[in-house]
């Protein structure tokens, strides 16, 4: 397992299980991510406010970066929600709907950020009820953006892990339906199809591009995004791809898994990168990009940060967690270019997951 690291740069992990997965008995029941993106795409086209998303060709960046294209998915605007996760919780609702199970359903989640609007859109799209669970470090002002989308908040534990046991707690309770992003051993279903959503944005692509990028970086919480988008790349593109998955370093769950070989935990302080900053990885998406990535990186704040205000002055506002795949590339060194066959005539893709706060 080779593990390379130059200063205070990006940590980059070679993925020696890429094509073959863990191949852990405990995850024997858990499924790989979905690839089938007709059907989000099937539902998406019914909705008043859907609308592919632009692919920019961003040659300035292009330049900067010492490559022949960068591409970047602008996820920024989505379905006027400002992210990528439009496109997840509120698809498993429109799922429920088409079956006559969302009228009158309550759905319980824990959220720190986009996760949260996609649901309560869903659920007030559909006649359903959200309860949405926030933790302390969550800005009163998106409490209130969910509350006028008829969400009811409540505040519950420090920080989002807290918040997300009392979401499980309050739905068993209350007989109400978990609606997670992430996933674990015994809850994959509703999870599954959240990520199946996010093919959308991937299967819009498809249809944007002619030619395979080399290399795709992917910013990694949970892991949701990026293991539904390797997933239907290596699909679509084969090993003409190199898939990068990009997580701070105080939160590495998924390089720290691939690492040990199994699902980890990890521990540290709060990251700027607050929409990735997730300890643990979802099992769905830790097995998907366990046989999917070629490569695991992670980023410090500073780079976080810096990225976020490079892409700006670009002209492609974006939060550090929006950016981060991007700081990524920012971020490599000669030596980092070396490893991820990084070069002149590179053809990148990123997606920028979100619009700026505020």
């Amino acid at each position: 397992m080779a593990v390379f690291s130059h200063g205070n740069t990006m940590k980059i992990l070679n993925n020696p299980y890429k094509g073959v997965g863990l191949g852990l008995e405990t995850f024997a029941d858990i499924p790989y991510p979905s690839i089938d993106a007709a059907t989000p795409m099937s539902l998406l086209s019914r909705c008043p406010h859907a609308a592919q998303t632009p692919l920019h060709d961003a040659l300035e960046i292009a330049v900067t970066c010492g490559v022949a294209k960068v591409y970047l998915k602008d996820e920024r605007a989505r379905m006027g929600l400002g992210s990528f996760k439009s496109l997840g919780a509120a698809y498993v609702i429109a799922r429920d709907a088409a079956k006559g199970k969302a009228l009158g359903q309550t759905y319980v989640t824990a959220s720190a950020g986009n996760h949260g609007l996609s649901v309560a859109a869903g659920a007030a799209a559909f006649g359903a009820r959200a309860i949405i669970y926030i933790a302390a470090t969550v800005p009163e002002s998106f409490a209130d953006r969910l509350r006028s989308m008829g969400a009811n908040v409540v505040r519950e534990g420090a920080f989002y892990e807290a918040s997300m046991q009392a979401a499980m707690h309050a739905a068993e309770r209350d007989g109400h339906a978990l609606l997670s992003d992430s996933s674990w051993p015994g809850y994959t279903e509703r999870p599954y199809f959240v990520m199946e959503g996010y093919l959308a944005l991937m299967a819009e692509v498809f249809q944007q591009i002619d030619t395979p990028p080399t290399h795709l970086f992917l910013q990694a919480g949970v892991g949701g995004l990026a293991g539904a988008a390797a997933a239907i790349a290596r699909s679509h593109w084969g090993d003409h791809t190199r898939i990068l998955i990009v997580e701070p370093e105080v939160a590495p769950g998924l390089i720290s898994s691939i690492e040990a070989g199994l699902l980890i935990e990890t521990t540290g302080p709060v990251s700027s990168m607050g929409r990735l900053d997730c300890k643990v990885p979802s099992v769905i998406a830790l097995k998907g990009l366990a046989r999917d990535a070629n490569d695991f990186v992670t980023i410090n704040e500073d780079e976080g940060i810096s990225g976020a205000a490079k892409a700006k002055s670009f002209g492609y506002e974006t939060t550090p967690s929006g950016g981060a795949g991007l700081s990524a590339l920012f971020s490599s060194t000669l030596d980092d270019r070396t490893v991820i066959d990084l070069n002149k005539n590179a053809r990148v893709l990123v997606i920028l997951s979100e619009g700026p706060e505020g």
